[in-house]
């Protein structure tokens, strides 16, 4: 078959060890973004959700940078500083930051008004309300934007070997750029099957966190 110079298990034998490098660099880069969008995001809806403005100039300025086109801004961050990690990893979690932020801010915003003035009533100062009271109500929102985000994320890495060799973008570009040849298909097959396998992972790890860290009694 056109595009398939090996068998894919032969291609695999034979690139075993670059695959196995490159899986790596492409879960740490999404890893290390969620976990630094999640900052951000969680930060900044502690600080903005009690005021309704704020919080919707916050998240509709995050929905506006979600909406540029990433190849574009690699590129352009690519011009400024080459092609390095800070070429790609501000975008990386520019995108991130969206589902994070948002569901923060709407978990946070949707808790009772009750349980606010019931903590008030036995002593809670602010910093006490938010832990103990606001931020368990509202985490299931937000583990919801953490998952989304893990997906994205994921994807967009892919993207990102646009300009920085590393991560299974690699594979993908290179099917393109070789259309026709021998293991085009095996490229592009590798690139989609290992980019959906780590996207899996995620996506299991946050099942197990949402099992540890919620009351069996509100799973869903």
């Amino acid at each position: 078959m056109a595009g398939f110079g090996l068998t894919f298990s032969e291609y695999l034998s034979n690139n075993r060890a670059d695959i196995v490098v490159r899986v790596q660099q492409h879960a740490l880069l999404s890893l290390y973004t969620i976990l630094c969008a999640a900052v951000i995001g969680v930060g900044l809806a502690i600080l903005v959700h009690r005021r309704r403005t704020a919080a919707n100039f916050c998240v509709a300025t995050a929905a506006v940078g979600f909406t540029l086109p990433s190849v574009a801004v690699f590129g352009i961050l690519f011009s400024l500083v080459g092609g390095n990690l800070l070429a790609v990893f501000p975008p990386l979690v520019m995108y991130a930051v969206l589902p994070i932020l948002r569901n923060s801010v709407v978990g946070l915003q949707s808790v009772d008004e009750d349980l606010l003035d019931a903590a008030r009533g036995m002593g809670m100062n602010r910093f006490r309300r938010l832990w103990q009271v606001e931020l368990p109500t509202a985490w299931p929102v937000i583990l919801a934007g953490l998952r989304v985000s893990a997906q994205l994320t994921v994807g967009i890495v892919t993207i990102a070997a646009f300009v920085v060799n590393m991560g299974l973008g690699y594979y993908g570009y290179a099917s393109l750029d070789n259309l026709g040849s021998a293991n085009t298909g095996n490229e592009a097959l590798v690139c989609v099957l290992f980019v959906a396998l780590i996207a899996l992972a995620f996506d299991a790890l946050f099942v197990v966190v949402r099992r540890l860290t919620m009351p069996r009694g509100i799973r869903v």
